[in-house]
């Protein structure tokens, strides 16, 4: 495809998007921007969430994935499943009792300010840095696809603060409302796609008689536990996981707490789980598709340059470079941008809501409609910053990247969280955030030494776990006696 048409179907996209955005928003107060005035169709909200959580970097890493690690991932999507069940039984009464704006509040009213604004930087820090890699996803992309193909090449920089601008536009707004809407097109335009991208590489005549006994088909993985594709870590890790990047995280549930009550939010997300494992086994099968093909057409999954290409770089290779009709490179833009974006306007929403009321204490403020457009536009800067540094240091595979960071960030807030739901003590709480701090730092020291420490045992998405108990038995340590209660 050549550059001209990527930006022509990119510019119709988003002038539908706009053109949405704005339909959804143009009433919305202060309130409607924070949690959607608590009026949102479940069903909306769910169709929202998937795209929200299918972003740019599953659409291109997931396909990718399967050369190497079969379909392991799906290991770890069904402890996504299980752990949508314990968000919608266990937090979503919890924080629809205590009416809340943004999640952390419950931190304050359960432990005191020290932990409530440790819990509101843990946010901060997790969704900038993951949102950050999300975008550098697209920018990437779009760098390869267009920028450096145009007469005159475009810097990267400014690439990416096109690319912020775009989320930003689509959000400034209206918020979570106008989120609502335009995630419901961006999750119609990512499955269509995706479904359609299959449609038309089975047409190109691939071969798939024995995909069920493929190596990468392989889904389910009981024979080395020190390996990171080992199921029961896998599934655990998936559990918590989504506990912590979904169930603790104010960008996802400040959209599910825009349902009318605790039971539309909780068929919301139950409902958002099972899509999600039929649409994540689309794109594990597109992945297999993809690799059939180059195979059996002798293509060379190799750059300009001669180098082999990453996971990340076979589905946009294929899907652009002519080698099926362009529809297939079409779909994939619309595909792309609308995960990528969906994902980034939440983050960027969520980031707003939370400074604005977590850091800065600002959701009483007699200016707070002022004091939001400001911190809205100082989160988009901010992000644009975060995905040139990104891109200045990548050198890893990008979902790898997202799911390190997190575990790392959201440990201790999953640790804190538990304390918080299954204990009934109290804590000395000016101590909390060097728990916070500590936990992460003891958790990488583990991690780089397991090899050598634990024979050989080689750590993957269960750093999380690791760190939420550390940060559990770090706030044990610092119960209140009876006497300080």
């Amino acid at each position: 495809m050549n550059p001209l048409t990527i930006l022509l179907v990119i510019a119709a996209y988003f002038a539908l998007l706009f053109f949405v955005s704005y339909l959804a928003g143009r009433k919305a107060d202060n309130a409607g921007f924070f949690s959607g005035n608590r009026s949102s169709n479940w069903l909306l909200v769910a169709m929202s969430t998937i795209g929200a959580a299918i972003s740019g970097v599953t659409f291109v890493s997931v396909p990718g994935m399967v050369a190497t690690s079969g379909w392991a991932y799906m290991q770890m999507v069904l402890g996504f499943t299980v752990g949508q069940f314990l968000i919608a039984y266990v937090l979503i009464p919890l924080y629809y009792k205590f009416n809340l704006t943004s999640i952390y509040q419950y931190l304050q009213q359960r432990f005191g300010m020290n932990t409530y604004k440790s819990g509101a930087w843990l946010f901060f820090v997790s969704k900038m840095l993951g949102a950050s890699v999300r975008l550098f996803v697209v920018s990437e992309v779009l760098q390869l696809l267009v920028f450096d193909k145009l007469a005159v090449p475009v810097p990267f920089w400014v690439n990416a603060l096109v690319t912020v601008l775009i989320v930003y536009l689509c959000t400034f707004k209206g918020g979570v409302k106008s989120l609502i809407w335009t995630d419901l097109l961006k999750t119609c335009c990512l499955i269509l796609s995706v479904a359609l991208c299959i449609y038309f590489v089975l047409r190109a005549g691939v071969n798939i008689d024995g995909w069920t006994a493929s190596d990468m088909t392989r889904t389910f993985f009981f024979d080395n536990p020190k390996e990171g594709t080992y199921f029961w870590k896998q599934f655990l890790a998936g559990i918590f996981l989504v506990i912590a990047t979904t169930g603790l995280d104010q960008d996802l549930m400040q959209r599910t707490l825009s349902c009318k009550n605790p039971r539309e939010s909780q068929k919301n997300l139950i409902v958002g789980a099972l899509m999600q494992i039929v649409v994540i086994g689309l794109f594990l099968f597109l992945g297999y598709l993809l690799y059939t093909y180059a195979t059996q057409t002798g293509v060379a999954l190799v750059s300009a340059d001669g180098i082999a290409l990453k996971g990340d770089e076979v589905f946009p290779f294929l899907a652009t470079g002519n080698y099926f009709p362009v529809i297939v490179g079409i779909l994939f833009i619309i595909g792309f941008i609308a995960a990528a974006y969906s994902a980034a306007g939440g983050a960027l929403t969520a980031l707003t809501t939370s400074f604005t009321v977590d850091i800065l204490n600002k959701e009483k403020d007699s200016n707070l409609t002022k004091v939001r457009t400001i911190v809205h536009i100082g989160m988009a800067v901010l992000m644009a910053a975060c995905i040139y540094v990104i891109h200045l240091l990548n050198n890893d595979s990008v979902i790898q990247t997202v799911y390190k960071v997190a575990s790392y960030t959201y440990g201790p807030l999953l640790g804190m969280f538990c304390f918080g739901i299954f204990t009934k003590r109290q804590v000395r709480d000016r101590w909390i955030p060097f728990v916070v701090i500590a936990a992460p730092v003891i958790t990488w020291v583990i991690d780089v030494n397991s090899v050598v420490w634990f024979n050989g045992y080689v750590f993957s998405h269960e750093r999380l776990i690791l760190n939420a108990l550390l940060t559990f038995v770090g706030m044990l340590c610092l119960i209140k006696t009876s006497k300080e209660s």
